[in-house]
């Protein structure tokens, strides 16, 4: 593509496997390809999971109506199966599977799926839930190869340690919702596949005005130096971003997933002239910090004080905060599912 036609996206595409942090096919179909396809329970603006599925047409007609309605008796259908498990529960996975496995002919890389938040601090229901997303999948898309399933779950210890035993069986997993390297390195030690620094804290999203002023630039950087120092197969892929500034900031991410409103910015904003700066959080990173964080603890009461005490008790804030988020968006949707 000639000079006069790059655009940012074309130029993040040459440093960063850029992923669609969308369901909405239309997105995907138009500015794709891309790599993975992350998602969630609440997503930030209007794009995944709960956004996606009460969206309305313009005759006010829910657009994804059938999609809801055959969740539900997929649901209702998983009653022997798994008896101790909410059908609305069921039904809500099965609604982004389905979201998901639309978006796949625009991937080359994996579908994200979000466990349920309210197992945050549940490593057994944590595993059970991300081995009923993956088996959904098959249901669903017998086809699909569920090597390119992604279970993303939140950096808890506990969420941590089902991390770990995910990998071990061959399920793929993101640790989400982090904010620190005391959960990066924890992350990396149990063989996640990819980690997501959330840049700004997820309140930016929903609290009208609020600015993070403490984003996480430095924690990305200093989190990918740390893995590529003692060679961890952990994948950077920052989240939570609010403006094309943002993005370019972090150009050379192993992965970056950026929402619609950004990646149709990117795409309509020429490469020249682009006054912004490119990559620079990757060129200022403390290589002398680097040894230090091998030291972080890996047993549960050390960790845990260590995380507490993280940027003086912010981290741990900042993944309460988004818990609580998405647990709110998760009862939504059962919600949703129940009223069907």
């Amino acid at each position: 593509m000639g000079s006069d036609t790059t655009t940012l996206l074309d130029i993040l595409r040459s440093h960063s496997a850029v992923d669609c942090d969308t369901f909405d096919e239309t997105v995907a179909s138009s500015l794709g390809p891309f790599v993975d396809c992350t998602s969630n329970q609440a997503k930030y603006l209007k794009a995944i999971a709960y956004h996606e599925l009460i969206r309305v047409d313009g005759q006010g007609d829910r657009v994804h109506a059938q999609l809801i309605e055959d969740a539900v008796v997929y649901a209702k259908s998983k009653r022997a199966a798994y008896p101790k498990v909410d059908e609305a529960e069921i039904a809500v996975e099965c609604m982004m599977v389905k979201l998901a496995l639309r978006i796949v002919p625009y991937l080359t890389g994996y579908s994200h799926i979000q466990t349920n938040p309210q197992y945050s601090y549940n490593t057994q229901k944590t595993i059970e839930n991300a081995k009923r997303i993956v088996q959904i999948f098959k249901d669903l898309e017998p086809s699909y190869d569920s090597k390119r399933i992604c279970i993303k779950i939140p950096s808890t210890w506990e969420g941590l340690l089902a991390c770990q035993t995910l990998e071990s069986q061959g399920i793929s997993t993101l640790a989400t919702t982090m904010f620190c390297m005391e959960q990066a390195v924890l992350a990396s030690h149990v063989g996640c596949t990819y980690i997501a620094p959330y840049i700004n804290e997820l309140r930016v999203h929903f609290d009208a005005g609020y600015t993070d002023e403490a984003k996480a630039f430095h924690f990305c950087g200093q989190a990918q130096a740390y893995y590529e120092k003692i060679g961890s197969k952990t994948k950077v892929l920052p989240a939570s971003l609010t403006s094309i500034q943002e993005v370019m900031l972090l150009a050379g991410a192993h992965h970056i997933t950026v929402s619609p409103p950004l990646l149709k910015k990117l795409a309509e904003t020429p490469a020249n002239p682009w006054e912004g700066e490119t990559g620079k959080v990757f060129n200022e990173v403390n290589m002398s910090l680097l040894d230090e964080y091998s030291h972080i603890p890996r047993d549960e009461p050390s960790w845990r004080l260590a995380f507490t005490r993280s940027a003086n008790g912010q981290s741990e804030v900042k993944i309460i905060q988004a818990i609580n988020i998405f647990c709110e968006k998760q009862e939504g949707l059962q919600e949703l599912a129940r009223s069907v």
